[in-house]
């Protein structure tokens, strides 16, 4: 799937990360930095042209921001990843690298994701923070869902810590195309994935939910995954602001599920519920 990327530069500080929050509320699922402001991203099919042009013109009319907006079309990362990125170590346990990579010593958790999609490689906080919560779990004979799994990165970390059963899930088919790919590199058994939504596993029980997608489908499938968490269970949830924290908490905690633990990091937010 292709993707549309927006850039807006000419903000102060206050008014980026305003900007930032109005695009994730309308579904943009990344954001990176640029010289004085970021650029955004959201699927093709998900892009509202007419809307998003009436808000960047009266955008750059109150404020006199410049913005471009261009669509990105799939492609192989390998030369992006080569020439701009490097491993990704989270909290000194597990190291995120691609094939080109080499491994390094003394980590709990090595894995490997080939460059094939921006995202899901680590680099972004939310990936990280997602990482960082499942590595406190104890997955051994688990079931788990990594769902909107991008890479499959969660998926083959939570194989790799023991889990039984692993259903990795995403709707978009270059990302589902890219964590068979993944899941096979990593040598990763007991791991299924398929494309589809939350309603491809209506029917399964789990002792582990991640989901690392955006508020506006965390808010509508937040009652989905509390309906298929075993009791005891938990659900980890990334791709938002630390300003959602209560729409989020609030839509969970009338699903059944209960607060447990916050992580933060560059203004994204990670929320762990317990069933």
């Amino acid at each position: 799937m292709d993707y549309i990327e927006v850039t807006i530069m000419g903000f102060r500080d206050l008014d980026s990360e305003i900007a930032m929050a109005r695009l994730a509320a309308m579904g943009f699922e990344s954001f990176s930095e640029v010289p004085d402001g970021f650029s955004a991203y959201i699927q093709d099919d998900q892009f509202d042209e007419k809307a998003m042009h009436s808000w960047l013109t009266a955008l750059q009319e109150e404020q006199g921001v410049q913005f471009q907006v261009v669509k990105i079309p799939r492609r192989n990362w390998n030369e992006e990843w080569e020439r701009a990125y490097d491993p990704v170590v989270v909290d000194e346990k597990c190291l995120v690298r691609a094939p080109f990579h080499k491994p390094a010593d003394g980590m709990l958790y090595n894995i490997v994701i080939e460059p094939k999609m921006s995202f899901g490689t680590a680099h972004h906080a939310t990936t990280s923070l997602m990482i960082s919560f499942l590595m406190e779990e104890k997955l051994t004979g688990s079931a788990v869902l990594d769902m909107g799994c991008g890479t499959g990165v969660l998926a083959i970390l939570a194989s790799k810590m023991g889990a039984s059963k692993v259903l990795a899930v995403d709707n978009d088919e270059w990302a589902y195309q890219n964590a068979l790919e993944n899941v096979e590199k990593n040598g990763c058994r007991g791991v299924t994935v398929l494309l589809g939504d939350s309603t491809a596993v209506a029917l399964s029980q789990f002792d582990l939910i991640a989901a690392n997608i955006n508020r506006n489908v965390l808010l509508n499938d937040i009652p989905a995954y509390a309906e298929i968490l075993k009791p005891g269970g938990s659900l980890l949830m990334s791709g938002f602001y630390e300003e959602d924290i209560p729409q989020i908490t609030e839509a969970a905690e009338l699903a059944g599920l209960r607060h447990c633990l916050t992580k933060t990091m560059d203004r994204w937010t990670g929320i762990k519920f317990i069933k």
